[in-house]
């Protein structure tokens, strides 16, 4: 009798390990004190904002030509690049003095540059080479079942690190429990902003050995690919691959549609993420619980990908675009009234469509891509997420600007100011939404009924 394990996606070591790099490179303790790690360092809002601006900017640069090296020089070593830049950059954040604000913030930039890179280079090859592993074997129809656990597994460990990491990061907390082991010594900030950092070092650290254990496939020569022999190539190669892959995304209906839909999707809805916390602080949530809110958040994490394997595998890629709108676009129209507390049920809504998009972009993407060129694709897939959450960034930043000029603030505090445009603006994310679908939608259609 065959043994029913060896038929199972998870006895393939690469998805194994695509898997445990997923979890440790991802979820990182110092998420739910991001910002104000960066302030109590000593830096300032401003400086902030440049080094986020410098990190989004790497990865736009590195995305596309990353894709393309691991199609030519071998997704193993895209990954273990990866792996090493994030130890080297927490390596950096855990060194970083303090004090001499010049000297520390050319650490951070430093450090902002590492994590871009190592972002890049994760992305597409860590999917590419686990995919390609199963469709050696054969089971290449599994890959909806790795999505599935790989959210859920993920879901797990962000919601461990997220509250683990903003307790280590409370100095009272970190007293009180050393003085219930019998110990008097007294946390400081400056002591306690480090053990997130020391944390997810370790993280780091799992992270490669994950890489390290991961095994190259090379694609098929005949399959339209790049290597006759297993790996190589000149920037030339990777240059060339680059065009033929964006050409053949631009030929491909499907596919493209696919990628633009996600990328309109997951710009909003990262953007709305990312001002969550703003949202919260205006539906009467008390901040102390905003870490644990991100972890609830996670929850949504631990079922939704299962019902999304469901719905791919037994209904059309329109029926989950239309669910995933209507997801979203319920919870967004739901936020858009800032209920008190009740508000924080739309927000769970919204954000668990983010889930769906991932992973039915995801789905049918690497269904579709050859092995030869499946990094560069998801590449392509990444530049294309990033490019439309920074343009909506700037567009609403804009609006925000516009708004305030117009705005009648005498006798009103600024952080008033600020809450009051927020509330009046929120309403153009659902309306950006459904107007994005209306006009993509059209488009799809315009292009179906010129095929001959």
């Amino acid at each position: 009798m065959s043994d029913p394990a060896a038929h199972s996606p998870f006895s393939v070591n690469n998805v194994r390990m695509f898997i445990a790099f997923r979890v440790f490179f991802n979820c990182r303790f110092y998420y739910p004190i991001f910002t104000v790690l960066f302030l109590d360092f000593g830096l300032t809002v401003a400086q902030f904002s440049i080094l986020n601006a410098v990190w989004a900017a790497t990865i736009v640069m590195a995305e596309v030509p990353s894709g393309a090296l691991a199609d030519i020089i071998g997704r193993r070593r895209l990954l273990v690049f990866a792996a090493v830049s994030m130890l080297v950059e927490m390596a950096i954040f855990c060194i970083a003095p303090m004090g001499n604000i010049p000297l520390l913030f050319s650490f951070f930039l430093v450090n902002r540059v590492l994590s871009g890179l190592a972002e890049a280079a994760a992305s597409g090859a860590d999917e590419a080479i686990a995919y390609d592993a199963l469709q050696a074997r054969g089971m290449a129809d599994q890959w909806g079942r790795v999505l599935d656990v790989q959210m859920r597994l993920r879901s797990v460990m962000f919601i461990l690190t997220m509250t683990i990491g903003a307790a280590v990061y409370d100095p009272d907390l970190m007293t009180r429990m050393a003085s219930a082991v019998g110990s008097d010594h007294v946390f400081i900030q400056s002591q306690t902003l480090r053990f997130p950092l020391y944390l997810t070092f370790l993280l780091a650290v799992l992270a490669l050995a994950a890489v390290l254990r991961l095994e190259e496939i090379c694609p098929a020569p005949e399959a339209d690919g790049t290597c006759e022999k297993p790996f190589g190539g000149s920037a030339m190669d990777a240059f060339r691959l680059t065009l033929s892959t964006g050409g053949w995304i631009l030929k491909t209906p499907f596919v493209l549609a696919v990628i633009l839909f996600g990328m309109l999707f997951d710009g909003i809805l990262r953007m709305v993420i990312t001002l969550a916390s703003q949202y919260y602080r205006l539906v009467d949530l008390p901040e102390s619980v905003f870490g644990i809110l991100g972890s609830v958040m996670a929850v949504a994490g631990l079922f939704i990908p299962r019902l999304a394997l469901r719905i791919a595998e037994n209904r059309s890629p329109a029926f989950c675009l239309w669910t995933t709108a209507a997801t979203a676009l319920a919870g967004l129209c739901g936020m858009a009234f800032f209920w008190p507390i009740a508000g924080l049920f739309p927000a769970l809504v919204a954000f668990s469509a983010l889930y769906m998009v991932g992973f039915y972009v995801s789905y049918f993407v690497n269904q579709q891509a050859s092995s030869s060129r499946r990094a560069t694709v998801l590449s392509f897939k990444g530049l294309a997420y990033n490019l439309s959450y920074g343009f909506i960034g700037l567009v609403y930043a804009g609006l925000l600007e516009a708004k305030k000029a117009g705005f009648d603030a005498v006798g009103m505090p600024p952080q008033g100011v600020e809450n009051m445009v927020f509330r009046d603006t929120f309403f153009w994310f659902p309306l950006s939404l459904a107007a994005g679908l209306v006009l993509m939608s059209a488009g799809a259609l315009v292009l179906r009924n010129r095929k001959p």
